[in-house]
């Protein structure tokens, strides 16, 4: 049974130590593999040990060596129990407390060399571009916006003539961003709905506010055709100045969750902001 001890010593990535702890495993042709189980080899040894097809225990107090068995222990159950195993697969890699890798060493009669780091890193992934979130590569999430513009399912219902008007609402909602450089927000409702797919393409997962989205900091809000519940006003708590447009003056943003609230008809509120600005 050959016994190869490795020390671990300054730091490296992950992407550059696996394939070279792997390459040293391999290469050492030892039967068992000694490393300290310091922070950057837990991060990366079970990783190589897996490429290089051996086996690896980590969190080892103890080893010791009788003919061609070697046995270790560890601690269990949160230090209650103290267990004693030895395994048949090799290589074996044994990540020993730090504290007491020199003196397991000096035990076995193993030097331990500098482990080989600093390896070629080799990716399948290649980066072809990136595409913002948003209508044209042009992104409607702005955290650097003084202003937080949320778009509830209210622009998908039917308005007084008894229709929906999906793509009269995108106009609207768009050329509000466009003139007043605000950042888009969305409720989930919104973002969930499919018939809203095509006419707000603009729009994604991504801008959802609220319990199951994003918490933007924005210095002011204005929330459009949303109730205002308490899922979704949870993701406003860090915006200092909130605003609403709603037809339901008993709705969530009526009940002390906004500083005004403009009982009126969204889509007239913004056709008329546009035209303002």
């Amino acid at each position: 049974m050959t016994i190869k001890a490795y020390s671990i010593d300054g730091n490296g990535t992950f992407a550059q130590d696996v394939p070279a702890f792997a390459a040293a495993i391999k290469g050492a042709g030892a039967d068992i593999v000694l490393v300290p189980g310091v922070s950057r080899a837990k991060r990366s040894m079970p990783a190589a040990a897996m490429r290089a097809g051996a086996a690896i225990d980590t969190n080892v107090v103890a080893v010791q060596a009788e003919g061609e068995k070697l046995t270790v222990q560890r601690w269990a159950y949160r230090q209650r129990i103290l267990t004693t195993f030895t395994r048949a697969a090799r290589p074996w890699v044994i990540l020993v407390d730090p504290s007491l890798f020199g003196e397991i060493c000096a035990q076995l009669g193993v030097t331990p060399e500098a482990m080989p780091s600093g390896a070629a890193v080799e990716t399948r992934t290649t980066m072809n571009g990136v595409v913002a979130a948003g209508k044209g590569g042009e992104s409607t999430i702005k955290p650097d916006s003084p202003l937080l513009f949320v778009a509830g399912a209210g622009w998908t219902k039917k308005q007084a003539d008894g229709a929906a008007h999906l793509d009269e609402a995108a106009a609207t909602i768009t050329g509000f961003l466009a003139k007043s450089g605000a950042s888009l927000g969305s409720s989930k409702s919104l973002v969930d709905m499919p018939e809203a797919v095509a006419a707000f393409s603009f729009m994604s997962h991504m801008n959802q506010v609220g319990q199951t989205g994003s918490t933007p900091r924005h210095a002011k809000g204005l929330a459009t055709c949303c109730h205002g519940e308490e899922p979704h006003v949870v993701g406003w708590r860090f915006v200092n100045e909130r605003r609403a447009v709603n037809l339901d003056a008993n709705c969530g943003w009526a009940q002390g969750k906004t500083d005004v609230l403009y009982v009126a008809d969204a889509f007239a509120v913004m056709k008329k902001v546009n035209e303002l600005l």
